[in-house]
């Protein structure tokens, strides 16, 4: 069950979105060409491959959902803002799998990316931050002037040799070391190259906890292919680093040989094509 989640600033949300439309009228060209209300699976697949170079911003909403009405007309007004980008307005409930293989468990929920590279996600009826994302995402970053965002530091002040020293500190109680990202980055690697084909799903092949996930392994067992699997769920550290690695935000991932094949849709058009049967004969 999705949970509406409310809004951070109405005031704040409400000003925004006059500003925004005064904006998109000024605007020489207004059309919302760029917004699209998704109403099936194969649409929002056939709309995110289209272009692969393309900013996309998914919003996912529920009906009835008052938070949800209100940043469905910020998404409308940055929609006419800025047009170089995608905009797919989804119901959650109604398409589920789309919804639960980007981990949408509060709406709204928005979802910034380009091609399969994670951008930038925001949960919750936040417009300032969803408006900002839009923007830094919606046209090139500035260069910087300088190496480095630092002010000039201070000169060091001289201590007099007769100043009296404040006593040394007590030692602070050694925490726990945390993973380093070249150390998890190694793990993952590891994790990929356990076994010639690798499932990185949502729960067990016997106990799935997501539709993609189940169709995955149903898949893979029609083939008759052997492998391992590893539950995303139980390690959220390793959920996230695998997007960053395989620049792919969703999952189940698929991994053969060490090397990343893709998502259940790649899986499908590779088993179509017959270049799976190819890699399994290289198995």
């Amino acid at each position: 069950m999705l949970i509406t989640h409310p809004p951070k600033d109405q005031a704040l949300t409400h000003s925004l979105l006059l500003d925004l439309h005064t904006t998109s009228k000024m605007s020489k060209d207004s059309s919302t060409s760029n917004y699209h209300d998704v109403k099936s699976v194969e649409e929002f697949k056939s709309l995110m491959e289209a272009d692969l170079e393309r900013v996309s911003l998914l919003n996912f909403w529920a009906p009835l959902a008052a938070p949800c009405e209100q940043m469905n007309q910020v998404v409308k007004e940055l929609a006419k803002k800025y047009d170089s980008t995608q905009v797919l307005s989804i119901q959650a409930e109604e398409l589920e799998d789309v919804a639960e293989s980007f981990d949408v468990e509060l709406v709204p929920t928005f979802v910034l990316l380009k091609g399969h590279t994670l951008l930038a996600r925001i949960t919750g009826a936040d417009a300032a931050t969803l408006n900002d994302a839009v923007a830094a995402h919606s046209r090139k970053a500035p260069q910087a002037l300088t190496k480095t965002d630092l002010p000039p530091q201070a000169p060091p002040k001289e201590i007099p040799d007769n100043a009296i020293k404040a006593p040394a500190a007590a030692p602070e109680p050694v925490a726990e070391k945390q993973e380093s990202e070249e150390e998890l980055t190694e793990r993952c690697k590891k994790l990929m190259e356990q076994s010639k084909i690798v499932l990185f799903m949502k729960g067990s092949p016997d106990a799935p906890r997501c539709g993609f996930s189940r169709q995955t392994v149903a898949i893979l067992r029609e083939q008759k292919v052997e492998f391992t699997h590893f539950d995303i769920l139980t390690d959220e550290a390793v959920r996230q680093a695998l997007k960053k690695i395989n620049e792919w935000p969703t999952f189940p991932q698929l991994i053969v040989k060490g090397e990343f094949h893709g998502g259940l849709d790649v899986l499908k058009e590779s088993i179509e094509s017959g270049e799976f049967e190819e890699l399994k004969a290289g198995l």
